[in-house]
């Protein structure tokens, strides 16, 4: 693995100089998870799923039918496009992977301030982690792509046998991470990532730049709900 030193990046601005002396709350550790939460990846999303589909000879769907699978791994989403499972679902799935390899790190942009809030939880002592249903190698990718690479551990799609909402990947980032449940906070876009922590027994804080709402977010516990991850970092100082 290429580990990037990370550096202040281009964003920091006053509001992010402010945490770096702010409490952040009692946590010590800041899990996230990736599509949606901290970078905007539908682009290559959207083309992967549309291209996989033709390809198998399925009505290719529209991108608001994919941006509300995102969240899902490959598998259900193809069911959820198609309207049921295919029984070829696993050669669709490699296919698509083909397809991501080619498009998905290219069309991939994080969102303002993202780097630099990660680079201020280091520069802070935190634990940074990232649990996903992407792939650990993809995310990674990204990271280098950026430069910058403030992040403890990654726990991709391939790294679990249960995938979110289940908590098997949340907690095996507690315990790569060394910390306990009470002392950690989960960040994410979808009312799955609320479930996951929820399962998990984690605190969660939802960030609205995905297709669930607030109104949704409300069915689960949660400590905040904002527009930005900068805006849920900022709330805990307060």
């Amino acid at each position: 693995m290429v580990i990037v030193p990370y550096h202040w990046h281009l964003a920091l601005d006053l509001d992010i100089l402010y945490l770096v002396g702010g409490f952040m709350g009692s946590y010590n550790a800041f899990i996230f998870d990736f599509d949606l939460t901290l970078a905007d990846s539908t682009k290559g999303i959207f083309t992967c799923y549309k291209k996989c589909l033709e390809h198998y000879g399925y009505r290719i769907p529209n991108d608001d039918e994919i941006f509300a699978t995102i969240g899902h791994t490959i598998k259900d989403s193809i069911g959820l496009l198609i309207g049921e499972k295919p029984v070829n679902v696993d050669e669709m799935h490699k296919y698509y992977v083909s397809l991501a390899d080619e498009y998905m790190v290219k069309n991939t942009e994080f969102y303002p301030n993202v780097i630099a809030v990660l680079q201020v939880l280091k520069q802070a002592g935190k634990k940074v982690g990232i649990v996903s249903t992407k792939f650990r190698y993809r995310i990674m990718q990204s990271f280098e792509r950026e430069g910058s690479y403030p992040i403890d551990e990654i726990v991709g799609g391939e790294d679990v046998k249960s995938h979110k909402p289940s908590p098997e990947g949340l907690l095996l980032m507690l315990d790569r991470l060394n910390v306990s449940k009470r002392e950690t906070l989960y960040i994410g876009d979808s009312y799955i990532d609320a479930e996951t922590a929820q399962n998990a027994g984690v605190d969660f804080a939802g960030v609205l730049t995905g297709s669930t709402t607030e109104d949704d977010f409300s069915k689960y516990p949660y400590i905040t709900v904002k527009d930005s991850i900068l805006d849920i970092i900022k709330t805990l100082n307060d």
